[in-house]
This record gives C-alpha cells, structure tokens and sequence, in this order.
C-alpha cells in the first residue's frame, strides 16, 4: 500500500478531503501537524515539528521515513510547501525543487523572477516596516497596492489612491505583520500598481513544466478595494475561449519562471485590455473548501488526483465533470463576537444550492479583512449555467443573518 505524509495545520479546512481521497484509492495517509515537538509527543502525533525550521523538520520526516518508508511527502498550503520541497528532495521523491517552492511562497521573489521571465505582472517595488512612510509615499504612483510578502487570502493587502492614504495602510500592514512577527526585525512588504480588471482563479496541474488547467473560476463581484475580500467563484468561466487560453499561456509561463515542474498549482490573474496580469501563483491547490466544487471523470475529486499524481498513479481523466458550480466565502461583515447564526434551512432549501457550511464558531471572536484570515463559512451550487450558479449563491446568502456582537475593550484604572 503506498504511504504519504500530509503536511497539515491544526485548523486546515482541506486534511480531510486529502484523507477521503487516500482512502478511496487505498493509499495510507500520515497527516502531519505543524506544531512543536513538545506538544506533538503529548497528543501522540507523527511528526513533531515546526515546518518554519525547515532543516530540523526535515531531519523529523527523514527519520519517519526511515521507520516507515514514504511514496510521497505533500502540504496542503505554503505552511509546509518548503518542507515538503526538502523532505522530498532528500527522499529522491518527484517534487518541485526547495528554490522554486520558497519562490512560490514569497512574493517579492516571485515578482522579480516573473519580472526576469517577462511574465506580465504589476510594477513593483519591495519596501521595508522601517522605512518612512511619509517620504515613501511621494515616490510610488496611484493607485497603488500594499502587500505582505508572506501571508495569503488577501490578508493584509490594501489599496491606497493618494499619498494619505498610502500612509494609513502602510502603517496597517506595518501594524498586523509586528503582531504576527513580534520583535523588533523590520517586515519587507510590496507596493505595486493596481491592475484594474476582470480577476479569475486557475486550478491545474503540472508534469514536466506542462501545466493542464482543470478549472477556470470567475470572481463577478469587482475586486477593486481599499480592500480585496474574495467572495464568489463560479465554474466554467464565461470569458472567451482566447481569452482563457491566453489565461492559461500565462500562467504556466509564470509556473515556469519561477521553477514549478509538477504538482498542483493555484493562480490568481486579472485581464483586462492587455490581456492577463499574473497577481500570484502557488504551487498548492485551492483554499477553504472551494474544491468541493470540482469533480473530474466519473467522480474523482481534486485531491484524488493530486494523491495519484504524487504516488504515480494513474489518472482516468482530468477533465472536469458536471454542470456549473460554483462557491460563496461568506464574508465576515464586522469585527466581535459571532453570537447567532439564522437562516441556514432557507439558505439550503433555495434551487441550485447544494449545502451551506458555517466554520465559524459560536461565541468565538471573528475578523474581517484585511487583519482576518478566515471566512464565516461557505455556500455551494450547482446549475445549467454559471450565471444560474451565480444567482442561487447570492439568494442563499441573503438569507443568511448573522449577529455579531461588538468586542468592548474596558480600560482599567491604575
């Protein structure tokens, strides 16, 4: 039975599609937490740690592999993509290389390297926490897009349209990359034009530096800012076969610039009368639980071909079955406390939709981007057309109530 290791995260949306797939195919799946070695030897797990220390987490998953040999090492996001790079490198496994897993994580690499490439891709320039803003903004030209170099789902990116406004969100992002980063280290970020455009996501797979698109998403709600909340995504696209075929030319040409060669990849593009801009590329699948919306052949879904890829199984079809589908990331509409969730029954019942999730925990604190990193849960449907699609997911979350309660910050005297 072949083996592989998931490179996991405790609160990951996706192990357990990975897990459903490993199952099906009757290949044995070890999902490993990122976590410190302390805390992985109380609760038992595989692995026992961090996958930011990459040499030292590698040397963990050599030393699994030893004991129990391993057919593929795999991450569900850019937390263990470097890992899963190394540990299969030093494992002879297929995988894409270090170099090009770290370009697919960081930004600011992946722009120079496209840039180099003659990918299509905004102006950019890479900035520092510590520099002044004020001078900062006098130098770059409008509109503009602020963006940490690391962290994904939009989170911390910010569009500014003059000077004041560049200050204000400079000094955001400075704000959420110190809590995430403590210490005094200045955080790089990148300040790049702002595309204007229609923006779709890309779904696909590679085998030798040859990218199959899978799925083609559009976003129909306008992503123009201040900040840039992904909502809905609706399959097939609706744009016009040339254009979609130049989407795909660009982002395999993209994939190649920065060292992808095989694996899943995820890209976000804008087009507009220039044609496709590549914004990011990852070598990952999708987020969240947006795959649901994918089957290929009679009923495999994403994951079951990226665990056959990894394994060196082979896979019936990559072409996507079914009608149109499609799936609404319910946006977080306010900071606090989610109190009360309503609506859900009616949400289920309208024409079209398939289910209605809510990840988002009762009592818990939530928020919104850009500081936020999650979503209050998701929508799925499935139609004749995308714009059927289109319609069932906005009906359904209109009659979605949620009540979130304001978190009040009570000073305390001295």
């Amino acid at each position: 039975m072949p083996r592989i290791m998931l490179l996991t995260t405790p609160h990951s949306y996706r192990t357990a599609a990975f897990a459903d797939a490993a199952q099906k195919l009757g290949v044995e799946l070890v999902a490993a937490i990122d976590m410190p070695r302390e805390l992985a030897e109380l609760w038992h797990e595989p692995l026992g740690a961090r996958f930011d220390e990459t040499e030292q987490a590698t040397a963990a998953v050599l030393a699994y592999a030893a004991r129990r040999p391993l057919d593929a090492v795999l991450a569900v996001d850019d937390t263990g993509a470097l890992l899963a790079a190394a540990a299969s490198t030093a494992l002879g496994l297929p995988h894409n290389r270090p170099e090009a897993a770290e370009a697919a994580r960081d930004k600011a690499l992946m722009r120079t390297l496209m840039q180099r490439a003659a990918v299509p891709v905004p102006h950019f320039r890479v900035c520092s926490t510590a520099d002044d803003f004020a001078t900062l903004a006098h130098e770059i030209e409008y509109p503009c897009v602020v963006k940490p170099t690391r962290l994904n789902g939009s989170r911390g990116v910010i569009r500014a349209d003059d000077p004041p406004a560049f200050v204000a969100a400079a000094t955001r992002l400075a704000r959420l990359l110190h809590q995430i980063y403590p210490g005094d280290e200045p955080q790089p970020f990148l300040v790049e034009a702002f595309v204007p455009g229609f923006e779709v996501a890309l779904e696909g797979i590679l085998h030798a530096g040859r990218l199959q698109v899978l799925a083609l998403f559009d976003k129909p709600d306008p992503l123009d800012g201040p900040f840039f909340e992904e909502t809905i995504y609706v399959t097939p696209s609706r744009l016009p076969e040339a254009v979609q075929a130049a989407i795909g030319r660009c982002a395999e040409h993209a994939a190649r610039a920065i060292g992808l060669e095989t694996g899943p990849v995820h890209a976000e593009l804008r087009v507009n009368e220039r044609g496709p801009w590549l914004i990011e590329v990852a070598g990952r699948s999708i987020g969240g639980l947006c795959s649901r919306t994918l089957q290929f052949g009679t009923d495999a879904t994403l994951e079951e071909l990226i665990v056959r890829q990894a394994c060196g199984m082979p896979i019936e079809s990559l072409s996507r079955a079914g009608s149109a589908g499609g799936v609404m990331m319910i946006p977080i509409p306010g900071e606090g406390l989610l109190r009360r969730v309503s609506g859900e029954e009616q949400a289920r019942a309208v024409p079209g939709v398939e289910d209605v999730q809510i990840t988002a925990r009762i009592g818990y604190p939530i928020v919104p981007l850009p500081e936020g990193d999650s979503y209050l849960g998701f929508i799925f449907a499935r139609g004749d057309t995308p714009a059927d699609v289109e319609t069932a997911l906005r009906a359904a979350h209109a009659k979605l109530t949620f009540v979130i309660e304001p978190i009040i910050m009570l000073g305390v005297k001295g």
